[in-house]
């Protein structure tokens, strides 16, 4: 079982206005409504696939309640704690004629010691060795930037694959624990490691320097250049696919969701590599932070191209 982790959840509300500028009255073309957050993101991914995850997060208020009913009509087991307070609504504006994306994000409510350690102990009542936990996402206002570090040790302990896909300190701390796999996109590759990485080899030396610490699996997602794949099976430089773009909301997301698919089925290491970008390409396509339809994605995979980078 797959079990994704949202501890800053949120309802994403998804305008298009077109001619977006701000300081002026902007009038809405479209809106739709998702229940949204990186954990929650890889949950409607991975159910698109065909493979059943539980969804854990925090949830407060109205909000909250209506993020359980979004996902209950895509039929998404959820696992929730309650928080007091209102859970979060971000907006995100798509601006198609001038080719932006505007993401504008609340913090959210806290969260006590007590509401996270009670989502850490109901998820560990449930896992059984070889199970997966994807932790994703920020974290809510004044939690300690160590709680991925926390639950990584956790559910190691337990037996689970921990992946982990964050920013900042949230990161930071987190891979102190050795998670088996870690997402970062290249700008925040370096923020982690405190310096710009431009080049490809840069990029490459620094998954490198992270698989040296444990980590087996090492993702750095490059938006239109594609993305690096490092592991003891090599590293690889998968090229972007060319798409309309809706929306780049959730691409990241839909990479985890692959690699995590793909391990779960024991595909061979090319096969969860042409997934993880063709999921990214087709979650741009889309519209909001909704999942891509499987068949699209599938045949986006066949387009992939894979080549091996000297280490």
């Amino acid at each position: 079982m797959i079990y994704t982790v949202t501890l800053n959840p949120a309802i994403d509300k998804t305008v298009e206005i077109p001619d977006f500028a701000a300081g002026k009255v902007n009038r809405i073309q479209s809106l739709r409504i998702d229940a949204g957050g990186k954990g929650i993101n890889v949950t409607k991914c991975l159910a698109n696939l065909g493979m059943e995850s539980i969804a854990a997060m925090l949830l407060g208020g109205s909000s909250g309640k209506k993020i359980q009913q979004l996902l209950a009509e895509q039929n998404i087991k959820t696992l929730a704690v309650s928080v007091p307070g209102e859970t979060r609504t971000n907006l995100k504006i798509i601006d198609p004629t001038g080719h932006s994306n505007t993401d504008i994000n609340e913090p959210g409510p806290m969260a006590s010691e007590e509401a996270l350690d009670a989502l850490k102990k109901r998820i560990g009542q449930q896992i059984h060795a070889g199970d997966a936990v994807i932790l994703s996402g920020s974290l809510p206002k004044g939690t300690s930037s160590a709680t991925y570090k926390t639950w990584c040790e956790y559910f190691r302990n337990l037996g689970a694959l921990v992946y982990l896909d964050a920013d900042g300190e949230a990161m930071r701390e987190g891979i102190k624990a050795i998670p088996y796999m870690i997402k970062p996109n290249d700008e925040e590759l370096s923020r982690l490691l405190g310096k710009p990485l431009r080049a490809l080899e840069e990029l490459v030396q620094a998954g490198q320097s992270l698989l040296k610490t444990g980590i087996q699996e090492v993702v750095i997602s490059l938006g239109s250049k594609g993305g690096l794949f490092l592991s003891k099976e090599g590293c690889f430089l998968a090229e972007a696919l060319t798409v309309p773009v809706r929306s780049t909301v959730g691409a990241g997301d839909s990479m985890v969701a692959a690699m995590a698919y793909g391990k779960e089925k024991h595909l061979p290491k090319q096969q969860q590599i042409q997934l993880a970008v063709a999921m990214g390409a087709a979650s741009v396509m889309c519209d909001g932070t909704q999942a891509p339809n499987k068949e699209l994605v599938w045949e986006l995979a066949k387009q992939v191209k894979i080549k091996e980078v000297e280490r």
